[in-house]
């Protein structure tokens, strides 16, 4: 498909979460008040992280995908990767990136401990350990919860982006802020509060 017809194909489905939520089978259309980034908070999280061309971006427990979908979409020059524990919501994100046509993002079946955040420039985090609080709303029941896996996943994530160099950036959404080092300041503020954006100096 020529460049131009893919670019007004893709356009339909940033139209609205609605129709964006349609790439997905209902019960994932389901969970996305609650689990998935609306797409207002990707666009301007993306315009924030990848503020220069060629910068890769890590989204932290990416579940189906909506981030770094629309992330991708709207800064084509940037990389984006999601790391996602559940096998089955990589499937729909991929499936997704098929029919998005969209060949920027990449997603990696794994937990986000397992990965070298060296690789990594900048950060996306929608509170993925939330789910381990007790009366928290599960995406399913496929993994493992408690309050000691939301403790260690906030001190790993904390120690590794500590280790990262000044200039890193990092956005949350509907954070806790367990997992954000003294050395990142917040440097805009949007959602009335919900979505963050710092960066280390």
């Amino acid at each position: 498909m020529p460049t131009l017809e893919r670019k007004k194909y893709s356009e339909k489905w940033f139209s609205s979460d609605g129709q964006f939520n349609r790439l997905y089978p209902n019960y994932i259309q389901l969970l996305s008040q609650r689990h998935w980034t609306p797409l207002v908070v990707a666009r301007k999280a993306a315009g924030f992280l990848a503020a220069e061309d060629g910068v890769k971006v890590l989204d932290i427990g990416s579940g189906v995908g909506k981030f770094c979908l629309s992330a991708a979409y709207h800064k084509p020059n940037a990389r984006f990767y999601g790391v996602e524990q559940r096998e089955r919501l990589i499937e729909h994100a991929e499936a997704a990136k098929e029919i998005l046509q969209l060949d920027n993002l990449y997603f990696i079946n794994g937990n986000f401990t397992q990965l070298d955040f060296r690789q990594y420039d900048h950060f996306y985090f929608f509170n993925s350990f939330y789910e381990n609080l007790t009366g928290t709303d599960k995406i399913d029941s496929s993994i493992d919860y408690s309050r000691e896996l939301y403790n260690y996943y906030n001190r790993y994530l904390y120690k590794q982006l500590d280790q990262k160099p000044s200039g890193t950036r990092l956005a949350t959404f509907h954070s806790l802020e367990d997992e954000v080092p003294p050395g990142y300041h917040v440097v805009g503020v949007e959602m009335e509060g919900l979505l963050k954006f710092w960066i280390k100096v």
